[in-house]
């Protein structure tokens, strides 16, 4: 991690961490004011100038603390935005890709769709809710756009694979906490005169479990370099889908580990994985990612598939 990425994920963790636990009424100013939304716009407009890495290693720390605020939508939104040439409003700006419902969607002061290559930006007056909740009871609300926008430019932005980024950020920060509160509980909860941890079957549950976090955050990792390098849509189709797998099984190895105490809400279990829950089937199912990689691998190719992969991943070793 270079100086500059890692001086950022050294203020988002400070700020995340102390509002862990906060609504997003509390915490969404915070987040504004140390300026998190402009991570992805140039420094001469105003923000950060971040790449993609530099956003992946914050919306991770978003997962790791369970942020109750559209951080990582914003972040993508505030880009977009600066991206096309459009100033940005005021106020939390949420993301609307097709068929996808918007995270704290009825609190957006504007919300940014794409659709046949157009981004447009549409005021809170021009949007209307069908009020939702998430699978961790956070707003998760379905727009209908009853006026016209207020900007509109030419976009190539791909906002699934763009959402689904984020996804994959926050779902291995989320797994990484589930993995470190579930290794804290076999380590202390004695059971027949030892601790958990000391039983072989849940030692080969735990080492399950850190291989599919460690494999999320490869996967993401990977893929912020590939957006980095301008052509990613390959490896956003293998990130997200092996984000849904890991979180397809890690979530009952983690609350199987914790007993009935893992299925509490007052426990610190569920902020997680009620989150990962939601993020599986946001910005892109099993089936529609599986589809888009079957496609590409289709379109390269048997005999040109390792050809394409290697050399992948030589024009990210080379970055």
């Amino acid at each position: 991690m270079s100086e500059a990425r890692q001086q950022v994920a050294d203020m988002a963790e400070g700020l995340f961490a102390g509002l862990a636990g906060a609504d997003f009424a509390t915490a969404w100013p915070r987040i504004e004011e140390a300026g998190f939304t402009t991570l992805r716009v140039p420094e001469a407009s105003g923000g950060f100038g971040g790449d993609w890495g530099d956003a992946y290693a914050v919306m991770r720390l978003v997962g790791r603390h369970a942020l109750a605020a559209p951080v990582s939508d914003a972040v993508i939104a505030h880009g977009l935005l600066a991206a096309a040439g459009i100033d940005a409003p005021a106020g939390y700006i949420g993301l609307a890709a097709h068929g996808q419902r918007v995270a704290y969607g009825r609190h957006a002061a504007a919300v940014v769709s794409v659709e046949g290559g157009t981004l447009r930006l549409y005021p809170a007056s021009a949007c209307e809710w069908d009020e939702g909740v998430s699978p961790a009871g956070e707003p998760l609300d379905a727009v209908r756009f009853t006026g016209p926008a207020i900007a509109e430019a030419a976009t190539n932005a791909d906002l699934m694979a763009l959402g689904g980024f984020a996804r994959v950020a926050e779902a291995a920060g989320a797994l990484e906490a589930a993995f470190v509160l579930t290794l804290e509980h076999v380590n202390t909860r004695v059971q027949f005169g030892k601790p958990l941890a000391k039983f072989q079957a849940v030692q080969q549950a735990m080492a399950e479990l850190s291989v599919e976090a460690a494999a999320v955050d490869a996967a993401g990792q990977a893929l912020a370099a590939a957006m980095d390098l301008g052509d990613a849509g390959f490896e956003a189709a293998c990130a997200k889908l092996r984000a849904n797998i890991a979180i397809e099984r890690s979530f009952p190895i983690a609350h199987r580990l914790h007993g009935a105490i893992g299925f509490t809400r007052e426990y610190a279990l569920n902020h997680y994985t009620r989150r990962l829950m939601g993020w599986r089937s946001a910005y892109g199912n099993d089936a529609y990612w599986s589809e888009r990689l079957g496609r590409s691998v289709a379109g390269i190719g048997g005999e040109g598939l390792w050809t394409e992969l290697a050399a992948r991943g030589d024009r990210s070793a080379a970055a």
